[in-house]
């Protein structure tokens, strides 16, 4: 189940696809129950809880760099994770055929009360980018999924949509708390989340009684990310140049519409930048120099006129 070009050009301009409750209960409660196999409870702190989760082998251990069709053929729930047809055909829209395996982590965010015990503040963690500074065109993605329900009080991530080509250095963006347009994960249980590796992102803080468990797995390219989803229902109208700013905005398509929306938190005149930085990775996927959306990139590429005489 391929992505379609509008889905293409959601992820292109903000960052992230989101689907709820795709994953099936009954490999939620097993997953789920893999999680909890260590008690949090049971630790002196997070760093003894994650000695012994690594132990008792929670996550399968697998090697950095493997391709993704060889990783989890001993570990059935994980690989069964991965063949959603909507999971599946989004990993290979995004990144294309022979993906590869970056790493994978289970997040644990304990309630207050043992928070108290281990000694640990009441703090969410800060914003940051998972790609340290990284200005390439390729991209990785990271899936996050959620295997139980996330209510408010639980503390999911939270993500700022639009982020993700602002290239920044990892953690130099923790001193940003919260910013207008930010979204808090709230979900069903067996929601999945595709970000872009450079989405801004932080876990939230758990203020209910439960344990709240988060599997992420980052996986790369393998080859050519170029027209990899369903284009078929591309149409001359999404490529049609509009006037950069005095236009009949009815005359848009969905695709020229989603690509130049801006995020709440962009700023009046530099947001441009990130509409700007939206054509150039629609380009890369399209596997076309000149497109373009509303002349953003073709005024500025305009050949140089030199003065004769």
């Amino acid at each position: 189940m391929k992505l379609t070009s509008l889905q293409m050009a959601t992820f292109v301009a903000k960052g992230y696809l989101r689907f709820d409750g795709v994953v099936p209960e009954d490999l939620n409660q097993r997953l789920l129950e893999r999680f909890s196999a260590i008690d949090p409870s049971q630790s002196r702190h997070l760093g003894d809880y994650y000695r012994k989760a690594m132990a008792e082998r929670v996550l399968p251990v697998c090697d950095s760099g493997v391709p993704l069709a060889d990783l989890f053929q001993h570990s059935p729930d994980f690989q069964a994770l991965l063949d959603i047809p909507a999971i599946s055909g989004a990993i290979q829209s995004l990144l294309g055929e022979g993906p590869i395996f970056d790493h994978h982590f289970l997040h644990v965010t304990i309630p207050p009360s043992e928070r108290r015990r281990m000694g640990m503040p009441d703090t969410a963690q800060h914003y940051h980018q998972d790609s340290t500074i990284d200005p390439a065109m390729a991209f990785d993605i990271q899936l996050f999924y959620f295997p139980q329900e996330v209510t408010e009080p639980m503390g999911g991530t939270r993500f700022l949509p639009g982020s993700h080509l602002r290239v920044v250095s990892e953690a130099a963006i923790s001193r940003y708390q919260n910013i207008v347009g930010q979204q808090h994960v709230v979900c069903p249980a067996g929601t999945v989340l595709i970000f872009h590796k450079g989405l801004w992102h932080g876990g939230g803080l758990n203020r209910s009684d439960q344990t709240r468990f988060l599997y992420k797995i980052r996986l790369a390219p393998g080859g050519s990310q170029v027209r990899q989803w369903n284009a078929d229902d591309l149409t001359p109208a999404d490529a049609k140049q509009r006037a950069t700013f005095w236009q009949d905005n009815t005359a848009a398509s969905a695709i020229q519409e989603t690509l130049m929306r801006p995020e709440p938190w962009f700023e009046f005149d530099t947001g441009r930048l990130e509409l700007i930085n939206r054509v150039r990775l629609w380009r890369y996927l399209l596997g076309d120099a000149s497109a373009d959306v509303d002349y953003w990139l073709t005024r500025l590429e305009r050949p140089q006129i030199s003065e004769v005489g």
